[in-house]
């Protein structure tokens, strides 16, 4: 969509008032004043006029508690997907903000807000994901000192950032990350010589799975859920 288009719907304006808004410098993209009314946009950017967030209106933002063996995409010609858990009004133009594994359980969000998601998935946010995980063999305190220092995965030479372990169990553990590389929780564990059982999602952010949601269901998040990735 053109800048105008966005403003002109997120700002409530008009498109020759939005025009103008554009031109006069009011409006950065991703923190670039841009001033082309006909810049086009995808949503993934962070648009602000007059320095506030803008979205378009009528947004729907959800969590899902993700039962497993769904897949944690839109639409897949092999696998039930976590769209066919919603009604048909809500799934258009949903998207994923922070994927799961067709076997891991617990915590999805899902939102028509393109900027809210990048901000939600984004490396350079940081955003904070919190993991009750199950393993095979107990967990040591090497392990623990191992996972907690950052660890090198297979095939890469980057170790990840430093992890927040809680140990539950002999054989459980609650993981915090801030990164989101591929298989990340199972690669991590695997690299000091374990293996995941079970993997279920319980925080992104500061958003907890609500205790309410029995697996399969989903509610809208509230305001303050919201803004707490803004």
């Amino acid at each position: 969509m053109r800048l105008d288009y966005f403003i002109a719907n997120s700002a409530n304006q008009s498109r020759k008032e939005a025009r103008r808004t554009i031109m006069a410098g009011r409006v950065t993209i991703d923190g670039t004043v841009c001033k082309k009314a006909a810049t086009p946009v995808s949503g993934h950017e962070t648009i602000q006029f007059d320095a506030r967030d803008m979205i378009l209106p009528g947004e729907r933002y959800l969590m899902l508690n993700k039962p497993a063996d769904l897949v944690s995409a839109t639409t897949d010609d092999d696998n039930a997907t976590v769209m066919e858990l919603l009604p048909p009004e809500l799934r258009r133009n949903l998207r994923i903000a922070g994927r799961l594994d067709r076997d891991t359980t617990g915590l999805l969000l899902l939102t028509t807000d393109g900027q809210w998601s990048h901000r939600v998935t984004s490396p350079n946010a940081l955003c904070t994901k919190t993991y009750r995980v199950t393993v095979a063999d107990p967990i040591t305190d090497a392990m623990v000192q191992a996972l907690s220092e950052g660890v090198t995965l297979k095939r890469e030479s980057k170790p990840t950032a430093a992890a927040h372990l809680e140990r539950l169990s002999a054989k459980e553990v609650r993981l915090t990350i801030t990164e989101g590389r591929y298989h990340q929780v199972k690669r991590m564990l695997a690299a000091v010589g374990n293996h995941v059982v079970a993997l279920h999602r319980e925080q992104i952010g500061e958003v907890s799975l609500d205790p309410a949601l029995a697996p399969g269901e989903f509610r809208a998040l509230t305001e303050a859920e919201i803004g707490s990735f803004r």
